[in-house]
């Protein structure tokens, strides 16, 4: 017969309110998982006999001490069904807390890291992770890599320091949708640790692209919402409650909240422990490494947790004071400018443009066609359609409508109609001008190209003959500026050709266009910038 004992403690937490902390000691109950099948691999819940079982695993993981150094102890079972959340600004220990848990639980539950800062890759070297290095593999590999880990148990960790931010976000949302996506017959329970997880779950748009957003946003939320019928139990871990996605952050019922300083991460700090809010003053008191807990799986009201030591250390140690080196000033002096004219003359060399293939006509054709409409009479002259061919053209009216301010503000289809209104009220014929070819014709117009040589010109046109309809005008404003050796578009000019008064688009553009291989930026400390046009000019300062 197991007898349990229940234990009542009342201990005073640090303010005004009494912790009662239950904790049960005596003989834990056992849990089984099914023997393997006859093919050796692991059966799922459910199938075999009833009789059947390997050996006993133990729910309960040790995770640190309180303030009365108790032990605190998270239930795995009760994790797997409830999900965690983990805030603290940084340097709070959130990472060394998400190691203590994922080592004391190694060789217990399947585990998948998704690591965007490359920290938990040393957990390879003890526990036997797969790192999976997402700068290695393209999107087809990733997400076939994540069936694979599903239907394997390998615990993996996501490793993604080698990606920049946007690739990070799409390479993390691939993986996690294709663990989401797993068949029924691997659905067996995972720990899925999602580190810094305010870049993979904002709470608003912030510099990535509308598209990568509603990705990742899908994938952390059926994450969260919809994985625990998977097996997958979420733990996110975030600098700021503020930053991530409500809908992200409410599907946990377990908390963890170290130190942070701002009052909106303390107020919903507090009221997620169901504390009152003066008593939030306490949150930023906390020392490193220490956190509040509450939830089914760690207690059923706040505690103080005082994380306990780790085994794997992190790739970066943390800052601590060393002695400075004992040079004098001159040797110092020296050795910063020694060969320094050799040293950044091996800076990498400009690549090669790409040429896109065509989306549409060559830019050339379309200002020869263009051209060939001024004064065209129209078959259905019987209308009054005839043009006086010493009047206005094509070309005037799209001169005229791009030396308006806010012209690239409006929608093109608004465009269009506006440039159909103004050819007819000149009793121009607009006969073979679509809107995809005004747009591009209107792009020419607003960047005018005619000063320049014919060779220059016609090297500008094959580089943006694949561009999208909308890039166009910005990178010809780019390009016109290379060539000609001025001090090329700043934001407010590359603004009115694109459409846009938001600085965060303009940096998005440039980054695009030199990911196409059409651009290179480079930024120095003095906020100066330097765009450099491959096969153009050597560069532009702006």
């Amino acid at each position: 017969m197991k007898v349990h004992l229940l234990i009542v403690t009342l201990n005073l937490f640090q303010g005004p309110f009494l912790q009662i902390r239950l904790r049960f000691v005596g003989v834990k109950c056992r849990r089984f998982l099914p023997t393997k099948s006859a093919d050796n691999s692991p059966r799922p819940l459910g199938q075999g006999s009833p009789h059947s079982y390997q050996r006993a695993v133990d729910a309960q993981i040790l995770i640190g001490q309180d303030s009365a150094g108790q032990d605190i102890s998270i239930d795995l079972e009760e994790l797997l069904a409830t999900r965690l959340l983990v805030q603290g600004n940084s340097g709070s220990g959130k990472s060394h807390l998400l190691r203590r848990l994922l080592e004391e639980s190694a060789g217990r539950v399947q585990q998948v890291i998704v690591d965007p800062e490359g920290d938990f890759v040393s957990l390879a070297e003890l526990f036997g992770h797969v790192v999976v290095d997402g700068e290695a593999y393209s999107s087809a590999e990733i997400a076939t890599l994540a069936a694979r880990t599903r239907e394997h148990r390998a615990s993996v960790v996501l490793a993604l320091d080698g990606l920049d931010v946007e690739q990070q976000i799409r390479c993390a949302a691939t993986f996690l949708g294709a663990l989401f996506d797993a068949p029924r017959e691997h659905w067996y329970p995972a720990l899925v640790v999602v580190d810094e997880a305010q870049m993979f779950a904002p709470a608003v748009a912030g510099e990535i692209s509308e598209d990568t957003r509603r990705m990742t946003l899908s994938a952390m939320t059926n994450l969260m919402c919809r994985g625990r019928k998977r097996g997958l139990a979420g733990i996110v871990a975030t600098q700021r409650l503020a930053k991530l996605a409500k809908n992200v952050a409410a599907e946990a019922s377990n908390f963890l909240m170290g130190r942070t300083f701002l009052d909106i991460d303390m107020l919903r700090a507090a009221d997620l422990l169901g504390m009152e809010r003066r008593q939030a003053e306490l949150i930023r008191d906390l020392q490193r490494g220490s956190f509040l807990g509450l939830g089914p799986a760690i207690c059923r009201r706040p505690i103080a947790v005082r994380i306990g030591p780790v085994r794997s250390g992190a790739k970066v140690a943390s800052a601590t004071l060393v002695p400075l080196p004992s040079a004098p000033p001159e040797e110092m002096q020296a050795l910063l400018h020694a060969e320094l004219a050799a040293a950044a003359a091996e800076r990498p060399a400009m690549p090669d443009p790409i040429v896109p293939t065509p989306r549409g006509p060559a830019l050339s054709e379309l200002a020869e066609r263009i051209a060939d409409f001024d004064g065209e009479p129209e078959s259905a002259a019987g209308e009054g359609g005839a043009t006086d061919t010493g009047g206005p053209g094509i070309d005037d009216v799209l001169r005229e409508m791009a030396a308006e301010r806010d012209c690239m503000f409006h929608p093109t289809s608004t465009l269009y109609q506006n440039f159909l209104s103004r050819c007819r009220a000149l009793r121009i014929h607009s006969r073979g001008l679509d809107m995809m070819r005004f747009r591009r014709a209107l792009a020419i117009a607003l960047v005018d190209l005619e000063h320049l040589d014919p060779d220059t010109k016609a090297r500008i046109q094959q580089l943006g003959a694949g561009l999208d309809d909308d890039l166009l005008a910005p990178f010809l404003a780019i390009a016109r500026s290379a060539a000609e050796g001025l001090s090329g578009p700043d934001d407010e000019e590359l603004g009115r050709v694109y459409g846009t008064n938001s600085p965060g688009r303009i940096r998005r553009l440039l980054e695009h266009l030199e990911k196409k291989g059409l651009l290179v930026v480079r930024e120095d400390f003095g906020g100066g910038r330097t765009l450099i046009v491959p096969g153009i000019s050597a560069s532009v300062d702006g």
